[in-house]
């Protein structure tokens, strides 16, 4: 696909420059120039639609974590802490864990017109390099605040390379970042695609199949395997389409393409709530907000970025 990484998250070429990553007084030197995004609870500090840099030393930055390296963005050392600690007032607290969450917490020491918002509001917004930043820094920061142990002896680990391993102090063990693998897929029977919906989503919303690849399984076997699970259909070949860095919370969505070889839908209830097959017809009107029982997958999600060129037919 030759627009595959023109796609929300995509290659934006940003120099990761992993050698300074080695060299601690190489990395503090940047620090010492660079900008960096503070997270509260997974949300980018943002200034209007674009991620909100603050230097070194700044007052809001006082409560939060030891910065983790993005890169270098044109030559600036950009950087990521997490700024949970911080407590916001009463009055601008976030909305209990649900799909989205659309509140924006305002931070003391900043303009009124910066503020921590839900990624998913202003993902597309966002320019490519910012959305690689950003999206680098969800998911680093993430995997730091759920690795805090030693996996091998259950000691407190140290953040070390510039946040790209944690150490044991006390075993020795290195551990890595992850991304776990997930196939999204565009099943396609004549002039209709797959869609299906979970119980969690908001009314009406429809989108690809999608599942996690598991230990010792190719991408194509889980394309197979998962439609097949998830609504009995059994497919025939399997093709890439495009990826995307998903860091809700780190995630790297596989897209790829099949035909169905069944058209008979028999669903798992504790994998969906409903599946149903939508010709080009009715999901140009998904599509444009004019159906009334299907809600298209938000924009800037890869399932979204999928339908939308499988109708203009440019999935070559």
């Amino acid at each position: 696909m030759r627009i595959a990484e023109t796609v929300t998250f995509g290659g934006s070429a940003l120099d990761r420059a992993a050698q300074l990553r080695r060299d601690p007084q190489a990395l503090a030197a940047a620090l010492e120039r660079g900008r960096i995004l503070p997270l509260w609870r997974g949300k980018p500090l943002m200034q209007g639609d674009q991620p909100g840099w603050l230097s070194p030393g700044h007052p809001a930055l006082g409560p939060a974590a030891p910065p983790v390296f993005l890169g270098l963005d044109d030559g600036i050392p950009r950087f990521a802490a997490e700024l949970s600690a911080w407590t916001p007032a009463a009055d601008q607290d976030s909305v209990p864990p649900a799909f989205f969450d659309p509140s924006i917490q305002h931070h003391p020491d900043l303009p009124p017109d910066w503020g921590f918002a839900e990624l998913r509001g202003v993902m597309t917004l966002l320019s490519p390099r910012a959305a690689e930043l950003v999206a680098t820094a969800k998911a680093l920061l993430h995997w730091h605040a759920s690795h805090r142990f030693c996996a091998a002896c259950g000691a407190a680990s140290d953040l070390v390379m510039g946040g790209w391993q944690r150490t044991c102090p006390s075993c020795g063990a290195h551990h890595f970042p992850r991304t776990d693998p997930v196939v999204i897929m565009l099943v396609t029977r004549g002039n209709s695609v797959l869609l299906g919906r979970d119980a969690g989503w908001p009314d009406g919303m429809f989108s690809l199949l999608a599942g996690f690849v598991e230990p010792g399984e190719t991408v194509e076997a889980a394309v197979r395997r998962e439609v097949q699970e998830e609504t009995g259909i059994l497919c025939g070949p399997v093709g890439y389409l495009a990826s995307q860095p998903w860091p809700f919370p780190a995630s790297l969505m596989i897209g790829a393409r099949t035909e169905a070889l069944s058209e008979a839908i028999t669903i798992d209830p504790e994998e969906l709530e409903q599946a149903c097959w939508v010709n080009r017809e009715e999901l140009v009107s998904a599509l444009a907000g004019l159906n009334p029982h299907i809600k298209p997958a938000r924009k800037g999600s890869i399932a979204h970025f999928i339908l939308r060129n499988w109708l203009a037919d440019r999935l070559d």
